[in-house]
């Protein structure tokens, strides 16, 4: 029997060899590095028998699928360990993820972060055993027999969501049986450096309206060095957490009596608001985009027509009862409707377009209280939303131009190495979550990945992460805890223009509904305020900071001349504050350092005598003396090319 490698060689075993033994005939380097292995390209057990010519790859922690393996074996480690120290706690689900893994558990009495260590120890004591981990292919009724023995309900009711026909699979390891469609390691023997991380809350099956569960979250390594390095990561990540940092920093808050995912932006997070929107708002004037206002709520049958109603409803506020009330309202999730009904204020020629829309709006998005996050996933947030009409062969140059404008804004924050580009289309055999026009849906994919392509861009591709009447270009980051998010958004529709009865005169005088493509070319305002707050640990480039320039008088002699300077810098545009308190210059020194205010000046008797001001640099500290004027020409230069740290 041959079997074809990586590199394209051929490699004659006896028939029946497992993957592992055929790892240990390539090499036994390979095979003591050995995880899992690739059998024709699908991921399997290195148990796993071969019996027919096959082409072989042995995957390592070096890979991403091995990583994933080593710690999706890790959380069935950390399940068996919890089952033997609580056994009336219930299992639901534990996959790897980015980072690590995490396992969801129904406890009968809330365990807290000090019950770590017990759960370690027991999960070092399962390593030392080094159990074999057994692959059992059962059917839904032996399945369902195994899983109700176990008394396992969450198990159970996984099991009954799969077709009857479904061929299943349990893993064992020790006396610790579960559910999972594998593969794992062949023994827990095999990892050699985990931890836990942290706690959460989280609902079954992601639905509020079911039980929270607790979420333990923990990660592994093969390498005891690198679990370090890791664990020193996730510490500085702490102290950059936009929602412990933010707080602190008098950028936001939030309020029990408010609600959750409803933070108030204190006023140095306004100020930054501000900032940006006057920062974005302006870029997409010189754009050729056209602002709009519109409402923050409308009636249902605005939402029926774009589809929201069937398609989104369930993340919509509403507002009335459809049984009871004549009129039904609900709170706007996005802005297109709206813009789609400007448009319709009077026929338009092929000459009009393009026309692009754009408006900071406010919109709002029913989330569940278990996904809340500071400012990155909140209730009510502003979108740099816009919508482009045009023709369709305008379609190319007005989806790159949206893409150019995305990647400006990007430099300018200093974020484009932090990103990647995601092409999100849609799942065709979801029916209930698109509007379903396979022909349509194929044309709109055919002419993003052509787009994409000629961009020149380096993208991944995402089947059902597509908008309901679309596909999409994401921009995707991470916070400093690795949990993904889109910050920006481009997408192709080709269905609401014609669900809005939408029009444009074409060359020939005929009738024709327009392309449009929705982008939110700098994304929603508090994730990025969020994302900013974390990349640069709340010390903002000049440009961006809420207050750019602290004035410190020495003595009370020089209060007079601080408020003096204050007002000339306000006067030019630029953002200060002073500090004329009865405190030590040291004092103010360090007070103005925690805010992390780019520029000090400090006022004594000396240069208020000059017109000079001394000059401290949150960067390299003491700079020394200057005039006043040297040192607007200097703030001025950095402001004006948004000069980043």
């Amino acid at each position: 029997m041959n079997l074809t490698l990586k590199d394209g060689s051929c490699l004659e075993v006896q028939q029946g060899i497992t993957a592992l033994d055929a790892a240990k005939q390539i090499s036994e380097g390979l095979a003591r590095a050995a995880l899992c292995a690739k059998v024709d390209g699908v991921l399997v057990d290195l148990n796993t028998k071969l019996d027919k010519d096959c082409s072989l790859e042995i995957i390592t922690f070096k890979d991403d699928e091995g990583k994933e393996v080593y710690r999706h074996t890790t959380a069935h480690i950390l399940a068996q360990a919890v089952k033997n120290i609580y056994p009336d706690a219930k299992l639901a689900i534990g996959p790897a993820i980015r980072n690590g893994f995490y396992y969801d558990f129904d406890f009968p009495t809330p365990i807290t972060n000090a019950d770590f260590d017990l759960i370690e120890k027991e999960m070092t004591a399962i390593i030392k055993a080094d159990f074999p981990i057994e692959r059992q292919v059962v059917s839904k009724k032996q399945a369902l027999a195994k899983m109700r023995g176990f008394d396992e309900s969450y198990k159970v009711q996984l099991i009954q969501d799969l077709p009857d026909s479904e061929t299943i699979t349990l893993y064992q390891q020790g006396n610790f049986i579960d559910l999972c469609r594998g593969p794992h390691l062949p023994s827990t023997g095999y990892v050699k450096n985990f931890k836990l991380t942290q706690l959460a809350g989280a609902y079954w099956k992601g639905d509020e309206k079911n039980k929270m569960l607790t979420r333990i979250y923990g990660t592994s390594f093969d390498k005891k060095a690198d679990l370090t390095q890791y664990l020193e990561q996730i510490e500085e990540a702490k102290k950059r957490d936009h929602n412990k940092l933010g707080r602190e920093l008098g950028i936001f808050m939030t309020e029990e009596k408010i609600g959750q995912g409803l933070p108030l932006l204190m006023p140095k997070g306004a100020k930054l608001f501000q900032i940006l929107q006057r920062f974005v708002e302006d870029e997409e004037e010189r754009r050729g985009y056209q602002l709009t206002r519109t409402p923050s709520f409308a009636k249902s049958d605005l939402y029926k027509i774009s589809g929201h109603w069937d398609h989104y409803r369930d993340k919509m506020f509403v507002l009335g009862d459809e049984e009871k009330d004549s009129e039904v309202f609900a709170l706007r999730p996005m802005t297109c409707p709206f813009q789609y009904m400007i448009y319709r204020n009077g026929l338009k020629s092929y000459r009009d377009l393009p026309i692009r829309y754009n408006e900071t709006s406010p919109l709002f998005r029913k989330e569940a209280s278990g996904e809340m996050h500071g400012l990155i996933r909140v209730r009510q947030f502003h979108l740099s939303d816009g919508h482009i009409i045009c023709t369709p062969e305008q379609l190319e140059e007005e989806f790159k131009g949206c893409f150019d404008l995305s990647c400006y804004f990007l430099r300018c924050l200093g974020m484009f190495d932090d990103v990647y580009f995601r092409f999100s289309r849609y799942d065709p055999n979801d029916k209930d979550k698109y509007i379903y026009a396979p022909e349509k849906w194929d044309h709109a994919e055919a002419l993003m990945k052509k787009i994409l392509d000629d961009l020149n861009i380096k993208y991944i591709e995402e089947i059902g992460e597509a908008a309901f009447y679309g596909p999409k270009l994401d921009i995707q980051a991470t916070n400093v805890f690795g949990k993904e998010d889109t910050i920006m958004t481009i997408q192709i529709d080709m269905f609401l223009s014609e669900n809005f009865d939408m029009w444009y005169v074409n060359a020939a005088g005929e009738k024709q509904h327009p392309y449009i493509i929705h982008r939110g070319a700098f994304g929603c305002y508090e994730r990025m305020m969020a994302m900013l707050i974390e990349k640069y640990a709340g010390a903002f480039p000049v440009w961006m900071s809420p207050v750019q320039v602290k004035i410190l008088s020495l003595t009370d002699r020089t209060a007079q001349k601080a408020n003096e300077t204050a007002d000339k810098l306000r006067r030019l545009g630029i953002r200060c504050e002073v500090d004329n308190r009865n405190e030590k210059i040291g004092y103010k020194i360090r007070e103005a350092a925690k805010e992390k205010v780019p520029y000090m000046l400090v006022i004594g008797d000396k240069e208020a005598e000059k017109g000079e001001v001394a000059v401290r640099s949150r960067k390299i500290g003491d700079i020394g003396t200057m005039t006043l004027e040297a040192f607007i020409s200097k703030i001025t230069e950095e402001i004006d090319k948004k000069v980043l740290d």
